[in-house]
C-alpha cells in the first residue's frame, strides 16, 4: 500500500486550522519541526509630532521600538499647530517645546483629562548659517569664534543685542537708526570680502503661527529687546510684540522646515541665517563625517549670547502613550541612539540632567564640540498667555480653537 503525503503548504494550512485560537501567538509548531518563540504583539502608536519626529523616523529607532513591541505612526505638523488640533484617536503628541505642551496640558486638565509628560532629551535653539556670513559678523564685531582645537571654527557666539541693532540700522547702543530698513549684508561687508548679498540682516524662522522654534525665537528677541526681561502684563506684551515684529517678518514667514532648507544645496541663496535646533545641525555633521570622512566645513552655528534651551515634552494621552514615553526616556539603547542623532539625551541616573556622552561621542568622531559660557544670559519666555498674545500679533495668526474672535 502506498501512502501519499500532502504537499507541505497544505500540511501547514491544516495545522494552522487545527490549532485552537489561544495557542496561536504563543507557540507555533511548523511542519519542519522548528519551535518558534512566542509572537510579540505590536502596538501601533498614533502620534502627532513636530521636528522631534526626526528621532522616531530614524530606522534604528524604529527597529529598537519594534523590539519592544511598538510601531509609531506619525502625523507631522508644527508644534503650535499640534496644540490647535483635536487629539481624539491619538496616543501621544510631541511638540518641540514647552509652550505648546503647556497649552495641551492646560486644556486637557480643564476637561478633566490629565496627561503624563516625558522629557527624554533637550536641544538648544541655534542660528544656523554659513562660514562666510559668520566671518562677516565677526568682522563687524557682532560675533566671535569659539575656541577650536584644530582647523577652522565651526561654532560662534553671537551678541544678540548687537545683531538686533544691525537689523534696526543701529551701529552701537544709543545711536538712532541709520534708516528704517536696517543694515544689509553688503553694507557691513562693503569690500565683499565675505559676502555679496543685498538682503536685510535677519534670522529666518518657520511659520510663527505653527512652529515652536519660531515662537521661542520670538520670545528670545522680545527678552533682549526688553532689556533682558520678559513682559508681565498684556499691555506691555502687546507693545513689545509690535516693536519686534519688523525683526521677525520683513522677509516673510516660510512654512517649510527651516533645517531642510538650510541643509539643501540652495540653502545659502534662500536664507543666510535660519533658526533651527542644535540636534538638526549635529545630526548633519555626524552623517557627513560618516559618509565623507570629514565634517561639513562650510556650515556653522551661531550660539546666541542670550540663550534659551528648549525642553521638548512628549505628552502621553493614553496608557500606550505613557508606556512609549517611559521607554524612550529610560531605555539605554534609545537614549544612546538619541545622542547619535545629535540630541542631548537626559541621564536618568543623574536626576534628568544631560551628561557628557554627546561630548565624548563627537570627540571620538573628530567633530568639534560646541561650548556655552556660564556667563551667557539665560532668556526667560513670557507667561504662556502673554506669549500666545505676542505670537498672534507678530504672525497675524488666526484664533486658536475655542477662542473668541
Amino acid at each position: 500500500m502506498v501512502v501519499t503525503r500532502p504537499p507541505r503548504r497544505r500540511l501547514r494550512r491544516a495545522l494552522a486550522l487545527a490549532l485552537p485560537v489561544p495557542v496561536i501567538g504563543l507557540v507555533l509548531l511548523v511542519a519542519g519541526g522548528n519551535l518558534l518563540l512566542p509572537l510579540r504583539q505590536v502596538v501601533t502608536i498614533e502620534a502627532k509630532m513636530a521636528s522631534k519626529r526626526d528621532f522616531f523616523q530614524d530606522p534604528e529607532v524604529e527597529r529598537l521600538l519594534m523590539k519592544h513591541g511598538f510601531r509609531v505612526h506619525i502625523t507631522s505638523m508644527g508644534s503650535r499647530e499640534i496644540a490647535n488640533q483635536d487629539f481624539e484617536g491619538y496616543d501621544v503628541v510631541f511638540p518641540s517645546g514647552q509652550p505648546a505642551a503647556d497649552l495641551i496640558s492646560r486644556e486637557r486638565a480643564e476637561a478633566n483629562r490629565p496627561v503624563l509628560l516625558y522629557r527624554p532629551f533637550v536641544s538648544p535653539i541655534v542660528l544656523a548659517t554659513y562660514r562666510n556670513y559668520a566671518e562677516a559678523l565677526v568682522d563687524a564685531k557682532v560675533a566671535s569664534a569659539q575656541p577650536t582645537p584644530a582647523g577652522r571654527p565651526m561654532y560662534y557666539t553671537l551678541e544678540m543685542q548687537k545683531f538686533l541693532h544691525l537689523a534696526r540700522g543701529i551701529k552701537k547702543d544709543g545711536d538712532e537708526p541709520r534708516k528704517a530698513g536696517g543694515y544689509r549684508w553688503d553694507e557691513i561687508d562693503p569690500d565683499e570680502e565675505h559676502v555679496r548679498n543685498g538682503n536685510k540682516i535677519l534670522a529666518q524662522t518657520s511659520d510663527i503661527c505653527e512652529s515652536n522654534s519660531a515662537g521661542t525665537y520670538l520670545g528670545l528677541v522680545a527678552f533682549v529687546e526688553n532689556q533682558n526681561d520678559a513682559p508681565d502684563d498684556e499691555q506691555e506684551a502687546a507693545k513689545l510684540a509690535q516693536k519686534i515684529k519688523p525683526l521677525l517678518v520683513e522677509q516673510g514667514l516660510p512654512s517649510s522646515e527651516r533645517a531642510e532648507t538650510y541643509l539643501s544645496p540652495d540653502g545659502q541663496s534662500i536664507a543666510p541665517i535660519s533658526v533651527i535646533y542644535e540636534h538638526q545641525f549635529l545630526a548633519h555633521q555626524i552623517r557627513h563625517q560618516a559618509q565623507k570622512g570629514s565634517a561639513d566645513d562650510e556650515r556653522v552655528l551661531l550660539y546666541p549670547s542670550t540663550r534659551f534651551v528648549t525642553e521638548p515634552q512628549l505628552v502621553a494621552l493614553t496608557g500606550d502613550g505613557a508606556r512609549l514615553g517611559e521607554l524612550v526616556s529610560e531605555d539605554p539603547e534609545l537614549q544612546h541612539r538619541a545622542m547619535e542623532l545629535g540630541f542631548r539625551a537626559r541621564n536618568t541616573n543623574s536626576g534628568g540632567t544631560t551628561g557628557d556622552e554627546l561630548t565624548e561621542f563627537l570627540t571620538e568622531r573628530h567633530i568639534p564640540v560646541p561650548t556655552t559660557s556660564s556667563d551667557d544670559t539665560r532668556a526667560v519666555l513670557p507667561p504662556l498667555t502673554l506669549l500666545e498674545q505676542m505670537i498672534k500679533i507678530v504672525g497675524d495668526c488666526p484664533d486658536r480653537k475655542g477662542e473668541a474672535k
